[in-house]
């Protein structure tokens, strides 16, 4: 009498062992995509990208209004880097700011003035701006992730 073979040489299917190995690569591979996208450094390079394009919209702005005016800046732009007010008006005196209300009146030289993308108070914008002492001014995004340095000088 022939005994019956449990273990046919034409089985079909996997072994618990080779899916378990095969969950554990894809893991691996998975973790290391994750470590190498890395979404926090991500994130922070768009926001830098925004600071960047603010800033330069910003300078764009104050730098057309010179040249409308013969050469006269914005009031209140002076040697030390100050914040740039988000408003208009005298609360931005009150709270030390720059205002630069004269660059969106008509919206002739810009339309708002930007805010840095994680600008946590409403009265700011977070961006600097300073004129040096040979009346170039520069703008500046002091809260820049990563390491970034975002400054433009015009």
């Amino acid at each position: 009498m022939k005994m019956k073979n449990f273990m046919p040489s034409d089985r079909k299917g996997f072994t618990l062992l080779e899916i378990l190995l095969v969950v554990a690569a894809i893991a691996i591979l998975a973790g290391i995509v994750i470590v190498a996208i890395n979404p926090n450094k991500q994130l922070g390079d768009t926001r830098n990208s925004q600071r960047w394009s603010d800033v330069n919209a910003i300078l764009n702005a104050v730098y057309q209004y010179s040249v409308d005016n013969d050469g006269e800046i914005p009031t209140g732009i002076d040697t030390t880097a100050t914040a740039v007010c988000s408003t208009t008006g005298a609360a931005c005196a009150t709270a030390g700011f720059v205002d630069l209300g004269v660059l969106i009146t008509n919206q002739v030289y810009i339309t708002v003035i930007p805010a840095d993308p994680q600008c946590d108070t409403t009265s700011s914008t977070c961006y600097e701006i300073v004129r040096s002492a040979d009346n170039r001014i520069t703008v500046s995004a002091p809260d820049a992730e990563n390491g970034a340095q975002i400054t433009v000088t015009k």
